[in-house]
């Protein structure tokens, strides 16, 4: 098994929205914030090579929204999904799975582009894209809360061309990657795991989406049911602490990952650049 990391690129959210009811007087010190109150997050995928399967997992916001669209999240940085996929040799074509671990535009957005002649179609034309039912019927039907971070375009044409396929909770996708659930951010929130020999990489998606928020009471206001997810990310803590799981985050502006210990009362972070630190 092959991990290559696929960055996609840089967008700033409002630093309030990211931390929830932390005080700016504690999130500022982890992530600063700009004069707007605007905080920088990366867009960072990964792919596995695995026993004949490339799969990707998110593919960042994409590029086929409009200018207005793209003015709100202050788009930066050299890299994107194919400069990425190219660095390591590979083109959209080689893809075989792209599992999506929710359908926010920010995770899904570059799962469908638009054609020469305007069209919307899959950016991967060979592959399965894997999402579940409960989740892409709630995007699909969305609530006020969260209608502005489910746009269809994302995702309705990869059903529309054939493309898509459901997983269950806990099912193995592809080989060494499966999925878990979780209810607290959206709907069925599809978090891989990765068996790499003896050792568990978590893609931790926006269960916990950078390592400034590994302690479980900080979680975002883009959260739906926040009380679900502080059970949620108590109960992961526990269990990447005890099964020293390497935790990859996909909104970190630094670090790529990261492993968890716990002494005493305080729970505490080696975080990497990296991820070939930590394979």
């Amino acid at each position: 098994m092959k991990l290559y990391t696929i960055d996609t690129g840089f967008f700033k959210l409002d630093g309030g929205a990211m931390f929830g009811v932390v005080p700016k007087s504690i999130w500022n010190k982890l992530n600063p914030a700009d004069e707007n109150n605007m905080c920088t997050w990366a867009m960072r995928c990964l792919l596995v090579e695995n026993a004949g399967h490339l799969t990707l997992i998110d593919c960042g916001i994409g590029n086929k929204q409009d200018e207005k669209f793209f003015s709100y999240y202050y788009l930066h940085g050299e890299d994107s999904l194919e400069k990425s996929l190219h660095r390591y040799g590979f083109t959209a074509e080689d893809v075989t799975d792209v599992i999506l671990t929710h359908l926010h535009f920010d995770h899904c957005g570059g799962a469908v582009k638009r054609s020469s002649d305007g069209r919307l179609e899959p950016t991967f034309p060979r592959a399965r894209y894997w999402s579940n039912r409960a989740h892409w019927q709630w995007a699909s039907n969305p609530n006020l809360r969260e209608k502005a971070s489910f746009l269809k375009e994302n995702f309705a044409p990869l059903k529309e061309w054939g493309q898509i396929y459901w997983c269950e909770d806990g099912q193995e996708v592809t080989p060494g990657v499966s999925v878990k659930f979780f209810y607290g951010h959206t709907e069925a929130q599809m978090i891989p795991y990765i068996q790499i020999g003896t050792k568990t990489l978590v893609y931790c998606a926006d269960l916990i989406p950078s390592s400034a928020h590994i302690k479980p009471a900080y979680i975002m206001a883009y959260d739906v049911r926040p009380l679900v997810s502080l059970e949620e990310r108590e109960d992961f803590v526990e269990k990447a602490v005890a099964n020293k799981y390497i935790l990859f985050f996909e909104h970190d502006p630094r670090y790529a990952c990261g492993i968890l210990t716990q002494k005493d009362d305080r729970l505490e972070g080696k975080f990497f650049v990296h991820l070939e630190e930590v394979l």
